[in-house]
């Protein structure tokens, strides 16, 4: 299956190597910091991985930005929201393409919570980011609820267990990794996806780079959408490589790939609209403090 994915991945390149260079480009190979722990949105990445893209996995969350910022990384997966803080803060850093086509976040609640207003008065779990508090907000909102009266409650990256020990009675959290986990472990829960209650739909993953090696990343990204398309053409080989990666139970992988993949298409495409619409969510929900230039984010 491993060579059947390589084959592939090298007849996807071959065809697509009209598209800009390749990672001689910037004149050497180029290292991708992950913004998480290998998982199936990562798919893509992994199956283009080679001499000339290396792959670093940060030790949280928000280490692809500062490897980025320090020279330690060249192009770095982050959660669309935080690019936009990070050029609120003067930061130069720049989008080159979008990993997963829709939003990632969701409310996930226990099943008595059978629509977002029955949050009202009940505790949900928030890890602490802006972010996650505009999408309590706008799922609450878009049903009609009262969002001042839902019991937040800081508790980090814990969701599974706080849902499952009963801390909480929701999360906000991702429903292609929390929501599948949960499921997994055979707890019942309601899940109300952020784009399906007042949040338009905007790539939740970006591609960001400092904005003077942008250009330079041309055949870097034709690799990832090569990469990305012969994940999905042999699926068993992706879910192969991505369990011996991650270390994470074979179901489980299969699981969370089979729940992405529909938003891992069109693969690295970045869709001026979705981008247009994140900038209202993010400046209607107080994520940021003005609407960003979309054109100065995300250059053509």
């Amino acid at each position: 299956m491993r060579a059947v994915l390589l084959l592939l991945t090298a007849a996807f390149l071959l065809a697509g190597s009209g598209c800009g260079g390749d990672s001689a480009d910037k004149g050497g190979p180029v290292t991708l910091a992950l913004d998480f722990q290998p998982n199936p949105v990562h798919a893509g990445i992994y199956a283009a991985e080679g001499p000339d893209l290396r792959v670093r996995v940060p030790s949280s969350s928000t280490d692809s930005l500062k490897l980025l910022a320090t020279g330690r990384a060249d192009l770095a997966v982050v959660d669309i929201h935080d690019l936009g803080l990070a050029r609120e803060r003067g930061e130069d850093i720049v989008g080159v393409g979008a990993l997963v086509q829709r939003p990632l976040a969701a409310v996930i609640g226990r099943p008595g919570i059978r629509r977002p207003r029955d949050l009202e008065g009940e505790r949900v779990g928030v890890t602490g980011l802006a972010s996650d508090d505009a999408v309590l907000r706008a799922v609450v909102q878009s049903d009609g609820g009262d969002y001042s009266k839902v019991k937040r409650t800081t508790i980090g990256f814990t969701a599974v267990p706080s849902l499952i020990a009963g801390k909480v009675d929701a999360v906000v959290a991702f429903w292609n990794v929390e929501g599948v986990a949960l499921r997994r472990r055979g707890v019942q829960t309601r899940e109300f996806r952020v784009d399906d209650y007042g949040a338009p739909r905007y790539p939740e993953l970006v591609l960001a780079v400092e904005r003077e090696n942008a250009r330079d990343m041309n055949g870097v990204l034709a690799k990832l959408v090569a990469g990305t398309r012969a994940a999905l053409a042999d699926r068993e080989a992706t879910i192969d490589q991505l369990v011996e990666v991650s270390g994470a139970d074979e179901p489980l992988v299969r699981a969370q790939l089979g729940a992405v993949a529909p938003a891992l298409r069109p693969p690295i495409r970045l869709d001026r609209r979705a981008l247009e619409g994140w900038a209202r969510f993010d400046a209607r929900f107080g994520i940021l403090e003005r609407r960003p230039d979309v054109e100065r984010a995300f250059p053509p």
